[in-house]
């Protein structure tokens, strides 16, 4: 048995929206409003794995997907597969399988991206919308590639990530390596490593771009176990499905920046009538707390909450706070 189902429930699969989707449920179908996980960048569906727990343990309908590109659900071939319609349609389409009108949406990183689009896409679909890390962005009024690449260099990583089949080689050369690189927790002591346990702060002006993944993955020694977020057999869930699949599934979700603000100047720029929870992380400096000010803005129903001392993969590195304040949110919200 693979590590990633001796840790997970077991999984069901799903033909929709042109992907067969491999998905996790737990709690009691057809009783209340569920709650549909979506994971970020490197991650899976088994980054949920303690929140399908708890919400289990709460008698909670809930269901976490691999989203497209992402472990045991397809990867198609043409980038533009991965731009948010074809996103946030196979949240609907899943919702179509298991006849739900409507859910609450929980998205973290890309995940929370995908997350904010659906009641600006789909509102009809949403009951409830948590972003965890992940605020609410308002359209702006620039190409955001062309604006990442004049703010940061080729280097940033959202820029690099255009490149075809570079950092896809980069990342899969050595999974596990890439794994460990990303999964570790903020450093101790306030030090400036936080997020995904990196020092990403220094300015191109000092020789290296802001967020140079590659040039940072390749300086680390792998040998370092400071700071690793994961327990060998949940380092080894990742690394299995990363080497089968590899990571251009995932990439090509960066590779529709620029498509998905192309084709996003009609949609509505307001949340409203939809309840919503953000759920902010301290050390987060991929999506830090910062970025969440002034979403108020633009969210009719907004409640905030911050998660002490956690860095960027919040819902992992703090499982018992994240939890306590998705279910606490949901059942005020959401009632039984």
């Amino acid at each position: 048995m693979s590590a990633l189902a001796r840790q997970m429930p077991p999984v069901q699969h799903a033909n929709l929206n042109g992907v067969d989707m491999a998905y996790y449920e737990v709690g009691p179908r057809g009783q209340g409003v569920p709650i549909v996980f979506c994971h970020g960048f490197p991650e899976l569906a088994f980054s949920w794995r303690h929140q399908l727990r708890a919400c289990e343990a709460a008698g909670r309908w809930a269901i976490a997907p691999d989203q497209r590109g992402y472990g045991l659900t397809s990867r198609p071939e043409a980038v533009t597969d991965y731009d948010l319609e074809h996103l946030t349609g196979d949240l609907v389409g899943l919702l179509d399988h298991l006849g739900v009108e409507k859910a609450i949406f929980c998205g973290h990183d890309w995940g929370g991206i995908v997350t904010w689009q659906m009641p600006l896409m789909h509102p009809d679909r949403c009951a409830g919308i948590i972003g965890l890390n992940t605020p609410f962005m308002p359209r702006g009024p620039f190409d955001p590639i062309a604006a990442m690449r004049m703010a940061f260099g080729e280097d940033m990583y959202i820029v690099w990530f255009q490149k075809p089949g570079v950092a896809d080689a980069v990342l899969g050369a050595d999974v596990d390596k890439t794994m460990r690189f990303f999964m570790r927790r903020p450093a101790a002591l306030g030090e400036a490593e936080a997020g995904a346990g990196l020092d990403m702060s220094t300015p191109a002006a000092e020789g290296q771009s802001t967020f140079a993944f590659g040039d940072l993955l390749d300086a680390w020694d792998k040998s370092d176990t400071a700071n690793q977020l994961l327990t060998p057999d949940e380092l080894a869930a990742f690394v299995e499905s990363f080497e089968a699949t590899d990571f251009t599934g995932g990439i090509n979700w960066y590779r529709n920046f620029t498509r998905n603000w192309e084709r996003s100047a009609d949609l509505p720029t307001r949340v409203d009538n939809i309840p919503c929870l953000m759920i902010m992380a301290e050390k987060d400096v991929v999506l830090s707390p910062a970025m969440a000010e002034g979403m108020e803005a633009y969210i009719g129903d907004l409640e905030k909450a911050l998660v002490k001392d956690s860095g960027h993969w919040t819902q992992q590195e703090k499982p018992k706070e994240v939890n306590d304040l998705i279910l606490g949110w949901m059942d005020r919200r959401f009632p039984r």
